[in-house]
């Protein structure tokens, strides 16, 4: 496994080193020892799906708050989706700041979202599959989030949000 730092501190890309021959490859997509290896969480607690019918789909910007913070691993595993990282954790050096990237079923790429950060994702295309892989188990009374077009944060996406819950929409500008 390949883990390439991205613009937020303790997040991560990670893209699988296939081994491949006449039938096609083989990779692994998650390894404890190489997850602790590299200063991740390597606790799995909880998977999860989102399936998206629609391109233009927007999902975030979601975070769990103390004591039930969570990170996570994040995979398109049907279409394409552009998957944002966004730092909310005050004492970071890139606190504010957010990074995205492409995942998709053709690249086989993984976003590594660490804790006191929020994720979010639009979907590039109508019919995609998220996997995400939790370090922490769902505590509703924790749920947060921050608005996916908060100026506090600027973040650029490929093209407009078509479809968005009215609970994302609904959160309010963010307080510096």
């Amino acid at each position: 496994m390949i883990f390439t730092r991205m613009g937020i501190e303790g997040a991560y890309i990670i893209e699988p080193e296939p081994l491949a021959d006449e039938r096609g490859f083989f990779a692994r997509s998650f390894c404890e020892e190489e997850f602790r290896k590299n200063g991740l969480e390597s606790r799995i607690v909880q998977c999860n799906i989102s399936s998206n019918k629609r391109s233009g789909t927007l999902r975030g910007m979601h975070y769990q708050i103390p004591p039930f913070e969570e990170a996570k691993i994040v995979s398109c595993t049907r279409g394409s989706i552009y998957d944002v990282v966004l730092d909310l954790r005050r004492g970071s050096s890139t606190y504010r700041r957010w990074s995205g990237v492409e995942l998709s079923e053709n690249n086989y790429t993984m976003v590594y979202v660490p804790t006191g950060c929020a994720h979010g994702f639009l979907t590039l295309e109508d019919d995609c599959m998220v996997y995400y892989q939790m370090t922490e188990f769902f505590h509703p009374e924790c749920a947060r989030g921050v608005r996916w077009d908060d100026p506090a944060f600027g973040i650029t996406w490929p093209h407009p949000a078509e479809i968005i819950s009215e609970k994302d929409q609904s959160y309010p500008d963010y307080a510096l």
